[in-house]
């Protein structure tokens, strides 16, 4: 058992396992062919999935299933409408948070990820995702950027405004209150 998996108790995963199927069983589209024992019966298989997902509802997230059109496996998103407010105001990455001469941020983007076991979302997974259900409506979020943006300064976020999704680009230091990011895990 690792170090944050001791951190949570049989009864914060009882009470996490529970909001999870609740919020399930309220979006059926999401996972209209999915039921919840057998990703209960995943997740008691994959104990170690379980810290990650307690990290993605305690900052906000609302993690639910979500089957993607197209692509094989189950996956757990970030579903609150806006971006989880307990993963805003941070720059994109180590290297842009160093690069900040005035008001650096607590965190960067990807740190907290990779601290957490999760995965940053795709620019492609935010648009199949946006076509399930609608969200980041007056927040925006930073995703995953490809390399060869990065090397040049830069990182991207996406949003949903007048009925489309776009995506944007910023310096990878740069950070605001209403921009967050969103992750997932695979089962």
């Amino acid at each position: 058992m690792t170090k944050q998996q001791e951190k949570h108790s049989p009864l914060q995963i009882e009470n996490l396992l529970k909001t999870l199927e609740q919020r399930f069983q309220q979006h059926i589209e999401r996972h209209a062919q999915v039921s919840w024992d057998f990703i209960q019966r995943q997740l008691l298989l994959c104990p170690e999935k379980l810290p990650a997902l307690q990290q993605m509802e305690m900052t906000g997230g609302e993690p639910d299933v979500v089957v993607l059109p197209n692509t094989e496996g189950l996956y757990f998103f970030d579903c609150t409408i806006e971006s989880p407010k307990g993963r805003r105001s941070m720059c994109y990455d180590r290297e842009a948070l160093l690069s900040r001469k005035d008001h650096p941020p607590e965190d960067t983007v990807i740190d907290w990820v990779q601290k957490h076991a999760l995965a940053l979302m795709t620019e492609q997974q935010y648009y199949t995702l946006q076509q399930i259900f609608n969200f980041d409506l007056k927040t925006s979020s930073w995703v995953e950027t490809p390399r060869v943006l990065r090397e040049q300064g830069g990182a991207i976020f996406c949003d949903q405004r007048y009925g489309r999704t776009f995506t944007y680009h910023n310096g990878a230091a740069s950070y605001y209150a209403s921009r967050g990011f969103r992750t997932y895990i695979k089962l």
